[in-house]
């Protein structure tokens, strides 16, 4: 696999963290076959809303923030 890491020193310092964690910690989780029961629980409509929803307020980057 190749990773394309930026140039600013805290994406190096978090990509070399990231790379220090063990590989099983990546993997862990539920299998999906395990959540084909929920398929169809979410109305397309909701999924839009929420889709909206993480988009306007999670993918904003507060560059004072550091």
């Amino acid at each position: 696999m190749v990773v394309k890491v930026g140039t600013k020193p805290i994406q190096q310092e978090i990509f070399m963290e990231v790379n220090r964690l063990p590989f099983h910690t990546l993997n862990e989780g539920t299998p999906g076959r395990d959540l084909l029961r929920f398929a169809g629980v979410i109305s397309p409509e909701e999924g839009e809303l929420m889709k909206r929803a993480i988009e306007d307020a999670c993918e904003r980057v507060d560059t004072n923030e550091w």
